[in-house]
């Protein structure tokens, strides 16, 4: 069973015990994407294919923030935030924007792109190194301000 999942799921028995019916509503999402992923593709989950799900999730959360706080429903915006802080703690710790560059910058330079067509080629490459550690959109708009130049 991989790492991830054993934390969360002591987290569960935790919040379960402790009587934090939020937050274990909130581990159960979790654990219910998981197991929707597993039961899909006949797969036990390994912590790489963990991190992905949770990395999925945020954004999604992300975006509903972002929905939510245009749509002035701050009741809503408390919620997804509040999953998103959880999910968060599950995922490995975020890359400083100097990184990210500078990772980058080194797949550039490895794959020998030039222009934006070579765009498939970096993100094939950093997708396994940044899964969970950086916001992809975010790495995809610097690769583009890099070919461009």
């Amino acid at each position: 069973m991989a790492d991830i999942k054993t934390r969360i799921g002591d987290n569960v028995k935790a919040a379960m015990r402790g009587k934090d019916k939020p937050r274990l509503a909130a581990l159960r999402l979790i654990l219910a994407s998981f197991k929707q992923k597993e039961v899909d593709e006949r797969i036990d989950l390994d912590d790489a294919k963990c991190i992905a799900i949770l990395d999925k999730m945020a954004k999604q959360h992300r975006d509903s923030i972002d929905q939510f706080t245009k749509a002035s429903r701050d009741d809503l915006v408390e919620q997804e935030q509040y999953e998103l802080d959880i999910i968060e703690e599950f995922l490995p710790a975020q890359l400083s924007d100097d990184e990210i560059n500078n990772i980058i910058l080194a797949a550039i330079a490895d794959t020998g792109a030039e222009s934006i067509k070579d765009m498939g080629k970096i993100m094939g490459k950093l997708k396994g190194e940044l899964q969970g550690r950086a916001d992809m959109g975010k790495v995809s708009g610097i690769i583009k301000s890099h070919l461009k130049s």
